[in-house]
């Protein structure tokens, strides 16, 4: 079982998300475990600071090294396995992260707000940087809720169909195909006449040509890279799509 430990000042808002869905069907069905750590818990003050002006002057407030650091050790000694800062100056999270965490014992998500975190948190807890994307968050709570559902659902026996996540976008470095369902023609819209035709082959064919394409004019970077690890794998691969 894979336990998520989330140091955060918003535990109530966090714990909706986690009993929904996926997340709490995990959860229910014994494949993770969730704990929510107040990191007002952490302060020795009657007024609960956790946050203070930063050394060398500039707006806004850092939140304090120490809450950080105590609510990592009240974790116990036996904690195991990554921890990591959501932070808009890290490294973009992606599907190789995910699957890393999920084969991780126990992963410990660390939430900041208000301008930064001590760098000190980063540096004394061998902590790592986490993004979403090039844009700045509140605070690190919907980053967590993202690292954890993409985390999960890779958990074996979450889903309880692991075709459907295989089929997903970057679970083999390329994007996902178009998805269809019924009726087969809407407001004019057709569905693919290949998706209906019953040739496995060729639907197969259809969906591959498809998420090439797709992410080759969507995600070049993606593109570039796949077509790179392609040719580690197999030998230099000669584009002959049409």
């Amino acid at each position: 079982m894979l336990t998520i430990n989330v140091v955060t000042l918003f535990p109530d808002a966090l714990q909706p998300m986690l009993d929904a869905s996926i997340p709490g069907r995990a959860a229910k069905d014994g494949l993770v475990r969730y704990r929510l750590l107040q990191l007002r818990d952490f302060s020795h003050d009657r007024h609960q600071t956790v946050d203070d002006a930063p050394y060398g002057g500039g707006a806004g407030m850092v939140l304090k090294p120490e809450p950080f650091f105590e609510a990592v050790e009240s974790l116990g000694a036996a904690r195991q396995g990554p921890i990591v800062l959501c932070s808009a100056r890290g490294e973009r999270f992606g599907h190789r992260q995910a699957v890393r965490y999920s084969l991780a014992p126990e992963l410990t998500l660390l939430c900041g707000h208000y301008k930064d975190v001590d760098q000190r948190v980063v540096e004394g807890l061998g902590a790592e940087e986490v993004s979403l994307g090039d844009f700045v968050l509140s605070g690190g709570e919907p980053a967590a809720l993202c690292v954890i559902d993409a985390v999960v659902r890779l958990l074996p026996g979450a889903l309880g169909d692991h075709e459907s996540a295989s089929g997903d976008s970057h679970y083999d470095g390329l994007l996902s195909p178009p998805s269809y369902t019924r009726p087969p023609l809407y407001r004019g819209l057709a569905v693919p006449e290949v998706l209906r035709s019953g040739n496995h082959a060729e639907i197969a064919a259809w969906r591959q040509q498809e998420a090439e394409r797709l992410t080759e004019q969507r995600r070049p970077d993606l593109w570039a890279r796949w077509l790179s690890e392609e040719g580690e794998d197999h030998g230099t691969r000669e584009d002959d799509r049409p």
